[in-house]
């Protein structure tokens, strides 16, 4: 009889999983709402990925047969508190013999190098570095969440353009595209509306301004222009802070992998980080091949269910 493995990669807008055999051929995939944890709901994490994977299971038409592994790479469980919580509310969803949870970079790290050396940068509703250096140790920059941090990823982009639009309706700074841009987009009025709007706003929410950003910017909007180049600046020092950790030196051989909503190939944002890799981490080498997060979480799983049986 055929075994099979589970692999989630849940971030803040999209949780993807994929069922694959013990050879690690996919058979199947899906993908649902946002699963990213909240240190004070850990539930509805759950509850998003058990859905996600009842839903892979079924498309998979394997029967009653049980995974016997499920890795989930999921943002927010970086600290061993989340970590614990999520994955005894994923046992109790009875979805596989064993249920490993790991951050969700650390299974796109995965993907991106194996047991190898590298960087790898994440940038989508939240950021996050995470990087192997030549002696084994391992280290993490950001990742703090949008109170603290997150500098440079969709949320964060977001909420400073919110920033500038109230502070071009006040005439504190000169009149913007981004006012109008982000009116429509939002479908209000007036720019008191949104006052309301980000109340009640969140990461995911925030980081859907992220390309009308973008966009304005592409259009020659010095301050949606200026926006980004600072995000850029952001996300060039996480990949600096781990090159001089790990690797001794910035200017050392230094394998770097990009991932994320914002980050996928050929986009405006990872373009322009590209090109302040090359004077911020002179030995910085981007991997030109797409980061999936949820492949690494079935390598993962598939070490694990090895481990087991061995």
């Amino acid at each position: 009889m055929q075994s099979f493995v589970i692999g989630v990669d849940g971030g803040g807008t999209k949780t993807r999983a994929v069922l694959a055999n013990e050879r690690g051929d996919q058979l199947a995939e899906t993908t649902g709402a946002g699963s990213a944890v909240h240190p004070l709901d850990v539930a509805r994490s759950a509850t998003v990925i058990a859905e996600v994977v009842r839903e892979v299971i079924q498309k998979a038409n394997i029967g009653d047969t049980q995974a016997k592994v499920l890795c989930v790479g999921v943002a927010g469980v970086g600290r061993e508190p989340e970590r614990s919580a999520l994955r005894d509310a994923l046992a109790r969803e009875n979805l596989a013999d064993d249920v490993l949870v790991e951050p969700d970079f650390a299974v796109a790290l995965d993907d991106a190098f194996g047991d190898g050396t590298g960087v790898l940068l994440v940038s989508g509703t939240g950021s996050a570095a995470f990087g192997r250096g030549p002696t084994g140790a391992t280290a993490r920059a950001g990742g703090w969440g949008i109170n603290v941090g997150d500098e440079g990823s969709g949320a964060w982009i977001g909420r400073r353009a919110l920033s500038v639009v109230a502070a071009a309706s006040d005439g504190r700074e000169p009149e913007t595209a981004l006012t109008g841009a982000i009116l429509t987009a939002l479908e209000l009025q007036q720019s008191q509306q949104l006052i309301p709007w980000a109340a009640s706003a969140s990461p995911a929410m925030l980081a859907t301004l992220a390309p009308v950003v973008i966009t304005v910017a592409a259009g020659g909007d010095q301050r949606a222009n200026s926006i980004l180049s600072l995000a850029v600046e952001e996300l060039a020092l996480h990949v600096l802070a781990l090159a001089r950790r790990l690797f001794m030196d910035e200017r050392a051989s230094v394998p770097v992998a990009l991932s994320g909503g914002l980050l996928t190939k050929g986009s405006a944002l990872r373009k322009r980080l590209e090109h302040r890799l090359k004077s911020a981490v002179p030995g910085a080498h981007v991997h030109t091949s797409e980061i999936d997060a949820a492949r690494g979480a079935v390598r993962a799983a598939l070490r694990q269910m090895a481990s087991t049986n061995a």
